[in-house]
């Protein structure tokens, strides 16, 4: 009844039987499984790849490159904020991906560390402007994000009037 929903059938033995030994994930739920190749790429962020705020500096995309390779590793619905090359805060394993982003800057303010002028990291695309909005009020100026969402314009559009730093890698880590 929704609309984009994607229903996919697979022959799981005809896929194992094509794929070289290794590379994929199972997970069991209720002797159902979700099978799914393993995430073992990744696409740094560039300059070339911001939409917005201007031309990052080099020291943002080495933070943004640090915040990306960190929020491959972690739990989705992840967001990671990152300062000073160091991850001062991380929400993950979130059913929101609005209550990942308050909850990195709960875990970044508890543990002493001042948001102001660090970049974050999605793991995933994001589908409202709301979670750029959060992380900006907080004091993120930059956040790593894969882009895809129906709604870029408008997030896009947002992090604009924001001035914030956009940086779009085409890539999602959206780890189950």
């Amino acid at each position: 009844k929704k609309k984009n929903v994607r229903v996919l059938k697979c022959d799981f033995t005809k896929y194992l039987a094509q794929r070289k030994l290794g590379g994929l994930s199972v997970r069991n739920s209720f002797g159902d499984f979700l099978v799914q190749t393993t995430d073992s790429t990744i696409t740094l962020p560039s300059k070339d790849k911001a939409v917005s705020g201007g031309a990052p500096s080099d020291e943002l995309v080495k933070d943004a490159a640090f915040a990306w390779k960190v929020c491959k590793h972690v739990k989705s619905n992840a967001i990671i904020i990152v300062k000073d090359g160091a991850a001062i805060g991380i929400g993950a394993g979130q059913m929101s991906r609005i209550d990942a982003a308050k909850l990195a800057i709960q875990r970044a303010i508890f543990n002493g560390h001042n948001p102001r002028g660090s970049i974050a990291a999605s793991d995933a695309f994001l589908p409202f402007p709301d979670t750029l909005e959060i992380l900006n009020d907080a004091g993120v100026t930059a956040l790593v994000q894969p882009g895809g969402s129906i709604k870029d314009k408008d997030v896009i559009a947002s992090a604009e009037s924001r001035e914030v730093t956009m940086i779009l890698t085409g890539e999602r880590h959206f780890r189950h």
